[in-house]
Order: structure tokens, then C-alpha cells, then sequence
């Protein structure tokens, strides 16, 4: 008997901003797209590759979605007076929150995802928008098309704040019970030290105790940087601090963020000179020509070393 060819053909490839049919579906189940989403009759999410260019501080906003544990930033909407507030976390992971003063707080950190958390973040701002009584904003379906949060808020740069932890949930309680302080005690135990660098943009150090990070948000296209990083690599520039080593990366919302290891005792105060200059041999490297077969070695091993956080 005749065996079956096990020869196929192969899957068309996702197009930009589009999900193959083997990755993780958009939605947040952890299945893969083809057994989700993506199966006969399932309705596709729209996923967006890059949900919040155009926003103010579009890297920094990466970093505290995925990275930061506890951070906070005003937002100033283009229309009306209600007092926003952008924050990494709230309580129970809530999408949002009307404070009892009509404060609206918007977390970042969510559990649900519908292929564009710019414009899940829109939908939640526009429904506490819409009410003044105080309590939790959730977000149960896909809000289907409609403004982003870039589309609701100024063109103003983030005034940002890193928390040690989660005071900020109750700092606007005047008379705080004990089952508020233990409660914030148990979700401060998990925070990791982390500190915002001034001297660059979207660059954050992580104390994890048994190593220290620095993780840094960069805005340039994909193939471009990695370009740069492996002529930097090669030539031995790619340090940010003594004993330092640039680990690999993590891909996230459309951008890159690449991640060092740093010696315990490192500390945040110490990377701000090395940091900027590294950002200006980056600024030079980004305009090189083609590689060597050094760099394209270089830029292979950081190819290899890149973790997508959905």
C-alpha cells in the first residue's frame, strides 16, 4: 500500500499586523491562534501590531503595560475636566476606576485582551467617562472599532512617577481601615525596586535580588536596531555600566526593549552617564552601512535571544 505523502503546502505567511496561524492568540487565552480565535467560525480580534504609536511617551507607556511594577502619570483629555490618572496597576487588576471625587484611574495592567489594548484603554475611558458613580470599570467583550486612547487625551508628554509600591490604590483615603493596610502589604511584597532613568527615555532599572536589569524601550523600527546593537556589540560599545552585559531583548507592542544584566550593587544612579552615552553610539550606529560577517554574527546571537510579551 501506497504510504501518504506527509509533503504539504506551506502556510501563507501573516501579513503585517496580522496573527499566524502557530502564535499566541491576541485574546490572552494562551491557546494558539488556529485553535482559538483563529478556527473555523471564531471570531477573529483585531489585532494591531503597534496599538499606541502616536501616543505621548509611546515607549514609556510600553514599559509601564509590561515591564514597571507600580508607576503613575496624569492625562490631560482633549475634551472635558475630569482628572485622569494612567497607572501600571489597580486593585484586582481593574480596567478602571471612578474615585468617590469623580477622579477617573486607568490601569494599564489588565487581564483582558482584544487584539488592541490602545483601544480596549479608550473603551474603558470613554465608559468612566460616561458615569460619576464611584467604583470598578471592567471591560467583559470586544469593544469593536472606536477611538484609542491616543485619540482621547492631549499630545502632552507623561509626567511619570515610580512607586516602591501600591500606596498610590488608597492615597486618596483619607481614614484607612486595617484590611486596606493588609491588603496593600501582601500585593507590596512582589514589587521589585525599580527606578526611571532621567538622562534617557523609556530606560528602567530592575533590582530582581538575585541580579539587577536594565530594560529599555526603544522606538526604532525592528531590522534597524538590531542593526545597530550588532555593530555595537561587535565593537565592544554596548555596555551600560561595568561588568554589565546585554542579555537579549523583549518584543512588545510593535517595539523592542533591550535588556542588560547588571552586577548586584549596580544601582540606577550609576547608569545615567554610561546610558546616555550609549544613546548617542546608538544615534551613530543606526546610520552605519551593511554589516560584516562579525555584526551579522552579532546580530544573529541577539536575533536569537528576543522574547515576545503578547
Amino acid at each position: 500500500m501506497a504510504k501518504k505523502s506527509r509533503n504539504r503546502a506551506p502556510s501563507a505567511p501573516a501579513a503585517p499586523g496580522e496573527v499566524g496561524p502557530r502564535q499566541p492568540c491576541p485574546c490572552g487565552s494562551g491557546k494558539r491562534y488556529k485553535a482559538c480565535h483563529g478556527a473555523a467560525g471564531g471570531a477573529a480580534p483585531t489585532f494591531v501590531a503597534r496599538p499606541f504609536e502616536g501616543m505621548p511617551d509611546e515607549c514609556d507607556v510600553i514599559a509601564l503595560r509590561e515591564l514597571v511594577p507600580a508607576a503613575t502619570a496624569p492625562l490631560t483629555l482633549k475634551e472635558g475636566e475630569r482628572a485622569v490618572r494612567l497607572a501600571t496597576l489597580l486593585p484586582g487588576a481593574a480596567p478602571a476606576m471612578v474615585r468617590d471625587s469623580g477622579d477617573i484611574w486607568l490601569g494599564l495592567q489588565v487581564q483582558h485582551s482584544y487584539g488592541n489594548p490602545a483601544r480596549d484603554l479608550g473603551a474603558v475611558l470613554e465608559a468612566a467617562l460616561a458615569t460619576e458613580e464611584p467604583g470598578i470599570v471592567g471591560l467583559m467583550s470586544d469593544p469593536g472599532d472606536g477611538p484609542s486612547l491616543q485619540d482621547l487625551i492631549a499630545d502632552t508628554s507623561l509626567d511619570i512617577t515610580v512607586h516602591d509600591g501600591f500606596e498610590y490604590w488608597i492615597d486618596d483615603i483619607p481614614e484607612r481601615d486595617a484590611s486596606m493596610e493588609a491588603a496593600l502589604e501582601q500585593a507590596n511584597g512582589g514589587v521589585m525596586p525599580t527606578s526611571r532613568l532621567s538622562s534617557v527615555e523609556a530606560a528602567y532599572w530592575t533590582d530582581v535580588a538575585t541580579k539587577e536589569h536594565l530594560r529599555w524601550v526603544m522606538p526604532h523600527p525592528e531590522d534597524e536596531l538590531l542593526d545597530a546593537l550588532a555593530r555595537l556589540h561587535a565593537a565592544g560599545q554596548d555596555s551600560v555600566a561595568e561588568g554589565s552585559r546585554l542579555v537579549g531583548m523583549f518584543r512588545a507592542h510593535g517595539l523592542l526593549a533591550p535588556v542588560w544584566d547588571l552586577p548586584l550593587g549596580t544601582g540606577a544612579e550609576v547608569l545615567e552617564g554610561p546610558a546616555a552615552t550609549f544613546a548617542a553610539a546608538l544615534e551613530d550606529a543606526l546610520r552605519g552601512g551593511d554589516l560584516t560577517a562579525a555584526e551579522r554574527s552579532a546580530r544573529a546571537g541577539l536575533a536569537n535571544r528576543q522574547v515576545t510579551i503578547r
